[in-house]
């Protein structure tokens, strides 16, 4: 029996099938879960309805997680499928306009400031709200961030307070549902090309100088941060709460200072995430 055997769970922001949630879903799915997941809207449909049908997804289904009423919707299509009971969320949504993510952090825009804040981190409240019900028995949430969140990293200006709310809403959303036996979570992976990644100037930079300053000399991948989901939404981490988990070869415990990358635009081979 697999880790998630007999577990139901939800799984936001799939891209595509190079992207972080989707090997998540792949590792939940593999360890016995029955899942469910979203699409933003009619292009992304076209991406992510067959990925769901190769995972045999019981439940995949339009939700814009900065859109209310479409939460209150799909988390009601959610409680009909699973019989109301959810086990885990997954947390893989993130955004910020690409004028946001150049230049100096200091020019950023306030509705764009707004807007990276609302999808990147208060989306994560807004799940939990209505998944809070559905755990009848406990449950596990993991949201996905990066060491941005805590240092800076040049050319990800308003993606690093986005993620830092985020982590610091995981915190207070497991004081706040611990009661309840739901357990909060982050995992702080190094980085990965994913649709995400595109948005950021000189990614390709970023990932060569990550892999020369990690103690293991290499980049991790989907597979390890998948991994490490599934121990968070697992029993085995039973006592794990308001905790961020590096995944990142070791890189979060270097003094050693992350070059600059150049302003070379959008990494043209990167692909995957929210």
């Amino acid at each position: 029996m697999g880790l998630l055997a007999g577990k139901n769970g939800l799984i936001f922001g799939i891209a595509n099938d190079h992207s972080i949630g989707y090997a998540i879903a792949e590792a939940a799915v593999a360890h016995g879960a029955r899942i469910g997941v979203n699409y933003q809207n009619e292009r992304l449909e076209r991406r992510v309805r067959p990925l769901a049908d190769q995972l045999g997804a019981a439940l995949c289904a339009p939700c814009d997680a900065t859109d209310d009423g479409q939460l209150d919707v799909f988390f009601a299509q959610a409680a009909a499928v699973f019989e109301g009971r959810l086990d885990f969320v997954v947390h893989s949504l993130a955004f910020a306009r690409k004028d946001d993510l150049s230049g100096d952090f200091a020019d950023t825009s306030r509705d764009g400031f707004a807007l990276a804040m609302d999808v990147s981190a208060y989306s994560l409240v807004a799940l939990c709200q209505r998944a809070a019900p559905l755990f009848t028995h406990g449950g596990s949430v993991v949201a996905l961030s990066y060491i941005g969140a805590e240092r800076v990293i040049g050319n990800y200006n308003v993606m690093g307070p986005a993620k830092a709310a985020l982590e610091a809403s995981v915190k207070y959303l497991a004081y706040g549902l611990g009661p309840k036996g739901v357990r909060v979570n982050t995992l702080s992976a190094g980085p990965i090309k994913t649709l995400a990644a595109r948005g950021i100037p000189g990614f390709s930079d970023m990932l060569a100088a990550t892999a020369q300053a990690t103690p293991l000399r290499r980049n991790v991948d989907r597979t390890e941060v998948a991994n490490s989901a599934v121990f968070l939404l697992s029993d085995l981490s039973s006592g794990v709460t308001g905790e961020t988990l590096h995944v990142d070869g070791g890189f979060h415990i270097m003094g050693k200072a992350l070059p600059l990358p150049t302003a070379a635009g959008p990494d043209p081979q990167g692909d995957a995430d929210a």
